[in-house]
């Protein structure tokens, strides 16, 4: 049989069972189970070396120089992570794709019937100044060199009022240099333009001149669909080995650039589908390249403006494309890229120029440029009063003239300057497009047409696009060829070079190498940390509710009874003295007094010291009872 346990033993021992959390005592006791029993390397050397208090430092050192390094590596890491770096990935894809838009400009602005009066002037001018300054002498224009007529096309945006060009603004040597200068409204700063290159010089001057007489009338000129003015540039045009429509081409009037025409313009029409690559399946295009100095100060440059570019873009000529020149075949070869940026915390990009803080101006889909113009001519308007003659005004405003601001021209420059040297706040608030095509050309040229074909090349011009056989010179017309070198394209994605799978990954391995320890380990760490913080908690709960405990329940100082056995038959048989019995005495006459002992008074009928301030307590099996009777005999 089995020693039976008594029944307080059992009770104790079913209640130990039945425990569900066993804490700990102290943190010691914590802190020796956790290095006893985690998977963490190194920690049972704090404990088991205990005895040797140098190999206790050494391993404590050394365990705390590991978990310091693997902060620091993690510390790496996450800064890596935080900085968002992205790698590029490339893939090659082949479909058919949309033809791009093709935009063309024949190089000879045209001088506008409102303002050809005040050209004229201008022209007068600038002969008088390049005379002055090189003694040359610049023939008058033409009579075949006709003006434009955009009254009944841009009705309302013509300004009536009558210009007066400012000779002040003269173009002047400067030392070694030439050039002009502008001043603001007091003429007390002033600023100085001024080139090395006379022929740069010239240019500049006439084009400031230019732009305050064309302010009296819109910078773009929208033309209406005609197909005299289509032959006028375009001779012949054929994709795929078809005749071009012309119901998705714009026609507009550039001030510098002169009379353009964009083909393909929304990419809509299935006819641009490209499905082969190659020269023949491309588009072929003769080019008429006249010659005719209409404003010859502000276009030195014979022959085509070409830009090949995204579908509804705005054209920015004077930023990109090249120049076909005249009396040669160009082969242009066209290779595609797409670039698809992360956005977001990765990159500053944008999907649409919906979420950028500046109003385009511009109609066409969102471009990095068009956003740089944009915020250019914002800054314009409102720090010079004024916007710039070849970007879109903002509503309400008017474009600059010396006429009417007299500064403008100072302010643009220092401005202007401001945003090439990236002091303006445009760049930062411009993104690129996170999804963007590029298109990536190559070229080559030959002389066209050659002396052998010449002849005939001209008679069938002549018959059939009615070309001036009297006035055929090679140099007057040009042939461009644009087309697919293949339809493989690459896409560049960029992707995160560092994610969370990775970042945990990379954190494992560093937990690793310094702990040996896995996922778990950090769990046993976390408890860890859990239980010093829980029992940190008790301990503080405990020792404020002993305070409060001890405030509550402390009872006013008073006498202790102590009465053994003995000193109750000392008392009941008389034994006390004298001396004893004054203390006595004095206690019951004054109950203030105490015993030195700290007993209570004597008792009042045999003057012995009895508990009567405590009558609850017993002696063995007496209890004292207060005797009324007596008690009032004796006070009597």
């Amino acid at each position: 049989m089995g020693e039976v346990l008594p029944k307080e033993t059992k009770d104790e021992t079913k209640e130990d069972d039945a425990a569900l959390i066993e804490f700990y005592s102290s943190f010691k006791d914590l802190f020796e189970f956790f290095c006893l029993n985690t998977t963490i390397h190194g920690t049972i050397r704090l404990v088991c070396s205990n005895s040797n208090r140098m190999k206790t430092a050494f391993w404590a050192l050394l365990f705390l120089s590991s978990f310091a390094m693997l902060y620091w590596q993690f510390a790496l890491i996450f800064n890596q992570y935080w900085a968002y770096p992205v790698v590029m990935s490339m893939s090659v894809h082949s479909e058919p794709k949309m033809f791009p838009a093709i935009t063309l400009c024949n190089l000879n602005p045209s001088r506008i019937s409102p303002v050809n009066q005040d050209i004229a002037e201008l022209d007068n001018l600038a002969r008088e100044t390049l005379y002055n300054l090189y003694g040359f002498h610049i023939p008058k224009s033409t009579p075949e060199d006709v003006s434009i007529d955009i009254s009944g096309e841009n009705p309302g945006q013509v300004n009536s009022t009558r210009f007066h060009l400012d000779r002040n603004i003269a173009l002047v040597k400067m030392g070694g240099k030439v050039g002009f200068r502008l001043c603001n409204t007091t003429g007390g700063n002033c600023y100085n333009k001024v080139y090395i290159s006379g022929v740069d010089a010239v240019q500049e001057w006439y084009r400031f001149h230019y732009m305050n007489i064309m302010s009296q009338i819109p910078s773009i000129i929208k033309m209406s669909q005609n197909d005299d003015r289509f032959k006028n540039l375009i001779y012949s045009c054929q994709y795929d080995g078809e005749p071009c429509r012309t119901s998705d081409h714009e026609h507009f009037h550039h001030p510098v650039y002169g009379s353009c025409f964009t083909l393909n313009k929304n990419g809509t029409d299935k006819f641009w589908k490209a499905f082969k690559p190659g020269i023949v399946y491309g588009l072929s295009l003769i080019l008429k390249v006249e010659q005719k100095d209409h404003i010859p100060l502000l276009s030195t440059t014979a022959g085509v403006r070409v830009m090949i570019h995204r579908h509804n873009q705005t054209p920015f000529l004077e930023h990109e494309g090249f120049d076909i020149r005249p009396g040669t075949k160009s082969t242009i070869g066209i290779k595609q890229d797409e670039v698809s940026r992360l956005g977001g915390k990765y990159s500053q990009c944008t999907n649409n120029g919906e979420d950028v803080n500046i109003k385009l101006l511009y109609n066409g889909t969102y471009t990095l440029q068009a956003c740089l113009h944009s915020c250019f001519q914002h800054h314009m308007v409102q720090k010079c009063g004024c916007g710039y003659y070849f970007y879109p005004l903002p509503p309400g405003a008017e474009y600059c003239n010396y006429n009417k601001h007299p500064a403008w021209g100072h302010c643009f420059y220092l401005l202007y300057k401001e945003l090439t040297d990236h002091q303006l706040i445009c760049f930062s608030q411009c993104p690129k497009l996170c999804k963007e095509t590029w298109y990536k050309l190559s070229a080559g040229y030959a002389n066209w047409p050659s002396t052998k074909s010449q002849k005939w090349i001209h008679r069938a011009l002549q018959t059939d696009h009615r070309y001036n056989i009297t006035t055929m010179k090679s140099k007057d017309i040009a042939k461009v060829n644009i087309f697919y070198e293949q339809l493989d394209y690459y896409s560049w994605d960029e992707s995160p070079e560092y994610n969370v799978t990775l970042v945990m990954s990379n954190m494992g391995s560093q937990w690793s190498l310094w702990f040996g320890s896995s996922v778990l380990s950090v769990v046993e760490m976390f408890e860890f940390l859990v239980d010093v913080i829980i029992l940190s908690l008790i301990f503080f709960y405990r020792r404020l509710t002993a305070k409060r405990r001890h405030k509550v329940s402390s009872p006013p100082k008073m006498p202790s009874v102590s009465l053994t056995l003995e000193k109750y038959r000392y008392i009941e048989e008389g034994l006390a003295t004298d001396q004893d019995a004054e203390k006595s005495q004095t206690s019951y006459e004054n109950p203030s007094f105490v015993h030195d002992e700290g007993l209570p008074p004597y008792s009042k009928y045999n003057k012995y010291q009895m508990p009567e301030l405590y009558p609850p307590v017993v002696l063995h099996r007496f209890k004292h009872q207060e005797d009324q009777g007596t008690h009032q005999d004796h006070k009597s």
